[in-house]
Protein backbone atom coordinates (compact mmCIF):
# COMPACT_ATOMS: atom_id res chain seq x y z
CA UNK A 1 0.00 0.00 0.00
CA UNK A 2 1.11 3.57 -0.72
CA UNK A 3 0.81 5.96 2.19
CA UNK A 4 0.87 9.69 1.39
CA UNK A 5 1.06 12.13 4.29
CA UNK A 6 0.63 15.87 3.71
CA UNK A 7 2.09 18.25 6.28
CA UNK A 8 -0.12 21.17 7.22
CA UNK A 9 0.45 24.19 9.45
CA UNK A 10 -1.91 27.14 9.87
CA UNK A 11 -4.28 25.86 7.14
CA UNK A 12 -1.42 25.60 4.65
CA UNK A 13 -0.03 22.34 3.24
CA UNK A 14 3.73 22.83 2.87
CA UNK A 15 5.04 19.34 2.22
CA UNK A 16 4.40 15.65 1.91
CA UNK A 17 5.88 12.19 2.21
CA UNK A 18 5.05 9.17 0.09
CA UNK A 19 6.10 5.62 0.87
CA UNK A 20 5.24 2.08 -0.02
CA UNK A 21 4.05 0.28 -3.12
CA UNK A 22 0.47 -0.09 -4.26
CA UNK A 23 0.56 -3.82 -4.90
CA UNK A 24 -2.10 -3.44 -7.59
CA UNK A 25 -0.08 -5.43 -10.15
CA UNK A 26 3.37 -6.89 -10.70
CA UNK A 27 6.41 -4.61 -10.59
CA UNK A 28 6.65 -2.69 -13.85
CA UNK A 29 2.94 -3.14 -14.59
CA UNK A 30 1.41 -1.42 -11.57
CA UNK A 31 -0.63 1.48 -12.97
CA UNK A 32 -1.45 2.78 -9.48
CA UNK A 33 2.25 3.12 -8.59
CA UNK A 34 2.88 4.71 -11.96
CA UNK A 35 0.10 7.27 -11.52
CA UNK A 36 1.22 8.19 -8.00
CA UNK A 37 4.87 8.47 -9.04
CA UNK A 38 3.99 10.66 -12.02
CA UNK A 39 1.91 13.06 -9.94
CA UNK A 40 4.53 13.32 -7.19
CA UNK A 41 7.53 13.85 -9.48
CA UNK A 42 5.62 16.34 -11.65
CA UNK A 43 4.64 18.34 -8.56
CA UNK A 44 8.24 18.56 -7.36
CA UNK A 45 9.57 19.39 -10.83
CA UNK A 46 6.90 22.07 -11.28
CA UNK A 47 7.67 23.72 -7.93
CA UNK A 48 11.36 23.72 -8.81
CA UNK A 49 10.83 25.16 -12.31
CA UNK A 50 7.95 27.59 -11.80
CA UNK A 51 8.55 29.01 -8.31
CA UNK A 52 11.39 30.55 -6.35
CA UNK A 53 10.40 28.62 -3.22
CA UNK A 54 13.18 26.88 -1.31
CA UNK A 55 12.58 23.24 -0.49
CA UNK A 56 14.25 20.13 0.83
CA UNK A 57 13.66 16.62 -0.34
CA UNK A 58 15.01 13.18 0.23
CA UNK A 59 14.50 9.79 -1.32
CA UNK A 60 15.50 6.31 -0.29
CA UNK A 61 16.46 3.29 -2.35
CA UNK A 62 13.12 1.71 -1.44
CA UNK A 63 11.30 4.59 -3.17
CA UNK A 64 10.22 6.54 -0.09
CA UNK A 65 10.17 10.29 -0.63
CA UNK A 66 9.90 13.38 1.61
CA UNK A 67 9.42 16.93 0.36
CA UNK A 68 8.96 20.20 2.28
CA UNK A 69 8.93 23.84 1.28
CA UNK A 70 11.20 25.56 3.79
CA UNK A 71 10.68 29.15 2.64
CA UNK A 72 7.38 30.99 2.64
CA UNK A 73 5.00 28.94 0.51
CA UNK A 74 4.07 30.85 -2.63
CA UNK A 75 0.57 30.70 -4.02
CA UNK A 76 1.96 28.68 -6.95
CA UNK A 77 3.47 26.02 -4.68
CA UNK A 78 0.31 25.97 -2.61
CA UNK A 79 -1.74 25.31 -5.74
CA UNK A 80 0.62 22.58 -6.96
CA UNK A 81 0.71 20.77 -3.61
CA UNK A 82 -3.08 21.03 -3.25
CA UNK A 83 -3.41 19.64 -6.77
CA UNK A 84 -1.23 16.68 -5.77
CA UNK A 85 -3.41 16.12 -2.72
CA UNK A 86 -6.51 16.16 -4.91
CA UNK A 87 -4.98 13.76 -7.45
CA UNK A 88 -3.82 11.24 -4.87
CA UNK A 89 -7.13 11.45 -3.02
CA UNK A 90 -9.01 10.71 -6.25
CA UNK A 91 -6.78 7.74 -7.02
CA UNK A 92 -7.49 6.42 -3.53
CA UNK A 93 -11.25 6.94 -3.86
CA UNK A 94 -11.54 5.50 -7.37
CA UNK A 95 -9.27 2.50 -6.94
CA UNK A 96 -9.97 1.53 -3.38
CA UNK A 97 -8.13 2.45 -0.27
CA UNK A 98 -6.38 -0.93 -0.30
CA UNK A 99 -3.77 0.59 -2.63
CA UNK A 100 -3.40 4.27 -1.63
CA UNK A 101 -4.16 6.05 1.63
CA UNK A 102 -3.91 9.82 1.96
CA UNK A 103 -3.58 11.66 5.27
CA UNK A 104 -3.13 15.23 6.47
CA UNK A 105 -0.94 15.74 9.52
CA UNK A 106 -1.08 19.00 11.45
CA UNK A 107 2.41 19.98 12.60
Amino acid sequence: MIKAVFYKKDDLIFGFSVKGHAGYAAKGKDIICSAVSSLVINTINSIEKYTDDKFVGETSESGNLKFKVVSDVSSSSELLINSLYLGLSRISEENGRNFVKVYIREV
